[in-house]
């Protein structure tokens, strides 16, 4: 959400969520940068809300992680680094192989193969953008919570998946790289519409375990000096 749209809200939320999805939203986007200061006063006018909405907003956002106490500045957006995205991914797999796993055994089968089928495409034509193929990722995210239906397991991935958009602009994604994504989504997918719970499993570890070596030699790559 660009800034100049933070106070398009849906009609009938209260204010507090209304600012905590507005400011969420920004700083998961990059639109609100590691280290902004949320003061209470700028964003309620930025806002058109009052404090006490902010100022809710904003405890929520500290317990998401989203943002922390800075001393002797206030509230900040926090950083991610390196070592947050190993340590996201040290809970993200097993979660998303578990879940992975009782989806195979929970699923609707025709679900899963018309997913496959659509990744499949993806992977034969190719990515062309991140933005292009994140929403199918993301469609895939929630037919596997749907068919798990396991609200404690699903509130758990719910909240790494927040921290895990903003990983992705560590990654400087290529195309390359998702177009093996894809192909990687596929096999998840077949292996869900076939009831493989094993199979699951393992291709939902290979995708995780590739994307953090990409994640982690791209952000690397980042911050070495050009010679």
């Amino acid at each position: 959400m660009a800034t100049g749209d933070a106070c398009v809200y849906t009609e009938g939320m209260k204010a507090s969520d209304r600012a905590y999805s507005a400011l969420r939203e920004e700083i998961v986007s990059g639109g609100l940068p590691a280290g902004t200061l949320l003061a209470e006063v700028e964003q309620s006018e930025r806002l058109g809300v009052s404090r006490t909405p902010v100022r809710e907003a904003i405890s929520r956002l500290v317990a998401d992680g989203l943002a922390v106490a800075s001393t002797g500045r206030g509230t900040v957006v926090s950083s991610i680094s390196l070592d947050d995205v190993e340590h996201l991914f040290e809970l993200r797999i097993p979660l998303e192989v578990q879940a992975a796993k009782l989806a195979a055994q929970r699923a609707e089968p025709a679900v899963f193969a018309a997913l496959a089928g659509q990744f499949a495409d993806v992977a034969a034509a190719g990515v062309t953008s991140s933005a292009s193929y994140y929403p199918l990722a993301e469609a895939l995210d929630r037919t596997i919570d749907d068919a798990v239906a396991n609200p404690y397991l699903g509130t758990a991935l719910k909240g790494l998946r927040l921290h895990l958009v903003r990983v992705r602009r560590l990654a400087q994604d290529q195309p390359g790289r998702l177009t093996e994504s894809a192909g990687e989504h596929q096999s998840i997918c077949a292996a869900i519409a076939a009831g493989d719970a094993g199979l699951a499993g393992a291709a939902t570890e290979v995708h995780l375990r590739r994307s953090l070596a990409y994640i982690t030699d791209a952000a690397r790559r980042g911050t070495e000096e050009p010679s």
